[in-house]
């Protein structure tokens, strides 16, 4: 579907490409509102919203808990998308968001628990360091459930980087696991060379930034 892919670009672009947090949250936002629509308007979909109970924010919920295996790359990318964009918000948006953003990954993980290289393990591992009350121990599981089905995707490593280690002030950890992604061969996986280029370049801004990130 179109706006699924719009809405992965909209990651892609707004998460490697853009440096101006406002603009940076305004395509997360579009993106995550592109694959909103699509799981919404989608024909799999539709039977079981309109024959679930409840008012709007229930009968939602409940769809996406029953949702079929054909709508994972939409709720997929709403909801790293919508994650995305309130990492930025004041914190009780985050706790606002919390229920939905669950439901739509542990969907995600119950339907196709490997979609993009661990992606709904990775998603988690990042939302749990965003979220306050949840203990940090909660992240690193996911991370390195991320981590030990996929190690060929730096996704999992740079992200657990970013998130993780920078919020438990593991700074040694940051910058080793940054180390090795930097000098990761691409060649080794053709297929996922596009997304771990990108993750490399990111790796080596975070780098960079080390010493700010960890004032």
């Amino acid at each position: 579907m179109l706006s699924v892919l719009y809405s992965q670009i909209s990651f892609t672009r707004a998460y490697f490409f853009e440096n101006d947090t406002k603009v940076q949250d305004s395509i997360f936002y579009q993106g995550s509102q592109s694959s909103e629509k699509a799981v919404l308007a989608h024909e799999d979909f539709i039977p079981i919203y309109n024959s679930s109970k409840g008012d709007s924010t229930f009968k939602l919920l409940s769809a996406i808990a029953d949702a079929p295996l054909s709508t994972v790359p939409g709720l997929y990318w709403w909801g790293v998308n919508l994650a995305m964009y309130l990492n930025n918000q004041p914190v009780l948006d985050r706790i606002k968001y919390r229920e939905l953003l669950e439901v739509i990954m542990h969907r995600v993980i119950s339907l196709d628990p490997g979609f993009y290289f661990g992606g709904p393990y990775r998603f988690f591992g990042s939302l749990y360091t965003r979220i306050p009350g949840i203990e940090l121990s909660q992240a690193k599981t996911y991370f390195d459930q991320a981590i030990t089905a996929h190690p060929e995707y730096l996704g999992n490593k740079v992200l657990m980087a970013q998130f993780y280690f920078q919020k438990a002030g593991k700074r040694e950890d940051f910058h080793n696991i940054l180390k090795t992604i930097i000098k990761a061969d691409l060649n080794k996986y053709p297929e996922i060379m596009a997304d771990n280029f990108f993750y490399q370049k990111k790796a080596k801004t975070l780098l960079a930034n080390e010493p700010i990130l960890f004032e």
